[in-house]
Parts: structure tokens; sequence; C-alpha cells
């Protein structure tokens, strides 16, 4: 059975301060329902996401600003920077671990600027809204191999879509460079490159 992640509970004190600032970065608006006086219900969604947050008045007993370590996956960390620093969210600069391929706990084994070698799952960032619930941007380019069935690949908005496409352009341009000539099946190659990248599978040579 397919049990897949739908809401996420963020502890606020102050509502409309919250859904002021989460509406701010560009989340979608899916509902703000107040049925009692002392229960109101607000969801919001990121860009592309399939999981959804909610915060609100008696909606979890969690004090606000506890929720850490929620994580958000894009495939441009430095363009996100840019686009939440725009927004208002003040986030921390794009940052890569000393280690390895997740992030050590706290700020002691950050190095600054992105993974040097730009793989995927290797940079971040970090911002909080305005109670402090902590939040992750990590780039994701490449999945690894069996996170996601290729039978049922999906792409979550245009946007994300273009990003796959702009970077199939730039490797099947690599793959004419590397036979000589140009290659009249590009569309084929294209379609294999994007599902193999977005699987975790074996891309087109």
């Amino acid at each position: 059975m397919d049990m897949k992640l739908e809401i996420v509970v963020v502890p606020v004190a102050d509502v409309d301060r919250a859904k002021d600032f989460y509406t701010a970065l560009g989340w979608r608006l899916d509902g703000d329902f107040a049925p009692e006086e002392d229960f109101r219900v607000v969801q919001v969604t990121p860009p592309g996401s399939p999981a959804s947050v909610i915060f609100g008045r008696s909606v979890t007993d969690r004090p606000p600003g506890s929720a850490q370590g929620l994580y958000l996956v894009v495939d441009d960390i430095e363009a996100a920077h840019e686009e939440l620093t725009r927004c208002g969210a003040d986030p921390s600069e794009v940052f890569h671990d000393a280690g390895g391929i997740f992030h050590h706990a706290g700020t002691g084994a950050r190095v600054p600027g992105p993974d040097p070698k730009r793989g995927s799952y290797g940079s971040y960032l970090a911002f909080g809204d305005p109670d402090g619930n902590g939040w992750f941007l990590q780039e994701v380019t490449t999945r690894l191999p069996g996170r996601l069935d290729p039978a049922t690949t999906s792409f979550s908005s245009a946007d994300d879509l273009a990003g796959a496409l702009r970077r199939a352009a730039a490797a099947h341009g690599e793959h004419e460079a590397r036979i000589g000539t140009e290659d009249p099946d590009w569309p084929d190659w294209y379609a294999r490159h994007m599902i193999g990248e977005r699987s975790g599978t074996e891309p087109p040579s």
C-alpha cells in the first residue's frame, strides 16, 4: 500500500503572521478555516510540492518554533537563495558539509558555498519562519538509484520540467560532440535522460 507524506504541522504563535510569511514566499494558500473560535486551520503548499504545511490554533500542542529539520528540495540552490532573499525569508548562505552527503547537526561542519563538485544532495541553505521553525533547502539534480520508480516518473511543476529539459539539452550537446554529428533521435535521447535522471537509473550515453 502506498503511504504518501501529505501534511507537516508547524507550530506558530501568530497565525496571521505565519500566513503572511509563507504566502509571501509564493506558497499556495489552500485554505483558511475557522469552524470554532479557538480552532483555526491554515494550509499552504510549497511550489511543486506534493505535501502541504498546516498551522493554526489548536492544531498542535507543540511550542511555537519547535519544528526543526524540515526539508525542501530544489534543483538550483543558488537561484533558490536569490528567490528566498527577494521574498524576505533571510536565508543563510549556501553551504555544504565538511564530511559527507548529508550535513551534521548544528553549524560546526558547515563549509561556505555549494558543494565544489555540485554533486546532487550536497548543497544546502537554511531559513526560519518568524517563530523560529527551521527549514533547509537541499539541491537535488539526480536521484540515487532506486529512489523513484521509473515507471511512474513525473514532474511536479512547469519549472521542474523546464529544469530537466535544460539539463537534458546540455547533456545532449555533449553527446553530439562525442559522436561528431547531429542526433536525429534527440527526442528519444532527451526522454531517456530525463527519466533516468529523475528515477536514478542509468542515463543514455
